[in-house]
């Protein structure tokens, strides 16, 4: 009875408030919080629920890309050995050309009679420098062995896959401004390098002029075509990449059954065990978020 008399008759305690600079309010720890400090805790707010369709979906640019590189790395070797001839890799330097214009011309809106000819100018200008430097190209590494070379061939094919871009968020679309990142640079330095140390295996200036318009086409062109295919229709998309991955598969099981095999393990392990990974990752995630958490500052930074 005495302590119950002893609290009734003691001063009301002042109630609990936040205060951010205010020092410590009496009557209380430094360190208290009271019955309302966990209501407005939210636990994973901002992860995003994948599915795992769609996350396939998504991987399916990853390996049109790596089919691309394959059938670059086959004409490579065919060139090499002296399958392919001046005249073939011509004829396919121009089908290349014809159709990756078509294809623009199809797919895209904003392209114009004067966006077409800039274009016409400066792919002329390039042809022609081109083939004005294909006899400096042919004796570059003259003094190099070739097992050198094709190491550090297929190092910088590795590093180009690695650091390409694969989403298409630093692709300039036709009429567009807008500065590639420092991974994508490198990534296309890398394949035209390497570029460079095939076809100076070369025995003629003018194969080494076909087969370095050949893969300048693809690595500078192919990504812009294949993004405007599939901003262009997703299902075309699709269909074009499952017909690229059957001919690539098709023409590497011609030229070895290793290599077969290993391509078709990697395009299965990127389209089909890389999803399912990141489906099964993504269930662990786990994130909370409430009033205590730090102010995040997002700056708008005009272009």
């Amino acid at each position: 009875m005495d302590a119950i008399n002893r609290y009734n008759s003691s001063p009301t305690q002042p109630k609990w408030r936040k205060v951010a600079y205010g020092g410590m309010q009496p009557g209380y720890d430094d360190n208290h919080t009271d019955e309302t400090f966990l209501e407005d805790m939210v636990m994973n707010a901002n992860v995003v629920k994948r599915d795992m369709l769609k996350v396939m979906q998504d991987s399916v640019s990853i390996a049109e890309y790596l089919c691309i590189v394959a059938l670059v790395v086959l004409v490579w070797t065919y060139t090499l050995g002296l399958t392919l001839n001046e005249r073939s890799l011509l004829l396919i330097d121009v089908g290349l050309l014809g159709s990756g214009f078509s294809v623009l011309l199809l797919t895209e809106e904003m392209l114009s009679l004067s966006l077409l000819f800039h274009y016409f100018l400066n792919i002329s200008f390039f042809i022609t420098g081109l083939y004005v430097l294909a006899p400096i190209y042919q004796t570059l590494t003259r003094s190099i062995s070739s097992d050198s070379i094709l190491a550090v061939t297929i190092s910088l094919l590795i590093l180009h896959l690695f650091l390409h871009d694969y989403s298409g968020s630093t692709i300039r679309a036709p009429g567009a401004h807008k500065n590639p990142s420092l991974t994508s640079c490198i990534s296309l330095n890398a394949s035209i390098v390497a570029s460079v140390f095939t076809a100076s295996r070369l025995p003629t200036s003018l194969h080494v002029f076909a087969i370095m318009l050949f893969s300048l086409q693809v690595f500078l062109f192919a990504p812009l075509v294949t993004y405007c295919v599939k901003k262009y229709s997703f299902r075309l998309h699709l269909i074009f990449s499952f017909g690229l991955m059957v001919v690539t598969l098709a023409l590497v099981y011609m030229l070895h059954r290793l290599v077969f095999v290993m391509l078709l393990g990697l395009l299965v392990f990127v389209t089909v065990v890389c999803p399912y990974w990141l489906i099964r990752i993504h269930g662990y995630k786990f994130e909370i978020n409430g009033p205590w958490d730090e102010a995040k500052l997002c700056f708008d930074i005009a272009d």
